[in-house]
């Protein structure tokens, strides 16, 4: 499937706010916002962000929310349209879709520092969901699933640091997920709520644009 594989920081320096791309570093002076927050280009220092109109407050948004989780357009408009056939705010069905999708959700549970290296694991196949293999990062889950790294995968040092050095302790994990850092696993006990999100997004502007 295809994926966008070009520096990711310059995506975070065209919208202006940090994507929280990849991981830790985006919380480190490293990060492409911190040293150089203007937009890429040869003329990015002297570009002067201008007023937009509403097409293009809506398309920024949309792009960001996209970015964010690491889709490309026409996958992006599938989740849409998925989300717009469910019942509730079309809004917050999306971004509850996106976050449904496997390689979220592992990231949500602590295995991965960014979505990109989530994604990477799971198309590597060092996941089982409900007992069964699944390499496939755009799998959605549903509630009461269940996600397990594979007995294979647990003697590779990077699961056995996961482990060892209490990593998945120390992290957040959302309050609509289970984990069980023993196991190497985790439990989807219900569906994310809006507020539950820690995201900056108006996921309104992005149901405008596609209803334009």
């Amino acid at each position: 499937m295809a994926r966008y594989t070009g520096p990711v920081c310059k995506l975070c320096r065209r919208e202006g706010v940090k994507l929280m791309l990849k991981g830790e570093r985006c919380f480190s002076p490293k990060c492409a916002i911190e040293r150089r927050n203007f937009p890429p280009g040869q003329h990015g220092q002297s570009y002067r962000r201008r007023q937009l109109s509403d097409y293009g407050v809506q398309l920024r948004e949309k792009q960001k929310v996209r970015r964010i989780y690491g889709v490309l357009e026409r996958q992006f408009r599938r989740h849409f349209a998925a989300a717009s056939r469910m019942k509730g705010i079309t809004g917050s069905n999306l971004l509850q879709t996106l976050e449904r999708r496997m390689d979220n959700v592992v990231y949500r549970l602590g295995f991965a520092d960014s979505r990109s290296q989530a994604r990477q694991l799971v198309r590597h196949g060092h996941f089982m969901l409900n007992g069964r293999k699944t390499d496939i990062p755009s799998a959605l889950v549903k509630v009461g699933d269940e996600l397990t790294v594979r007995s294979q995968s647990r003697s590779r040092t990077y699961f056995k640091d996961l482990d060892a050095s209490g990593i998945l302790r120390k992290k957040g994990i959302p309050e609509w997920l289970l984990l069980d850092p023993t196991a190497l696993s985790g439990r989807i006990i219900r569906l994310p709520e809006r507020g539950e999100l820690d995201l900056a997004v108006n996921e309104q502007l992005v149901v405008e644009l596609y209803s334009r």
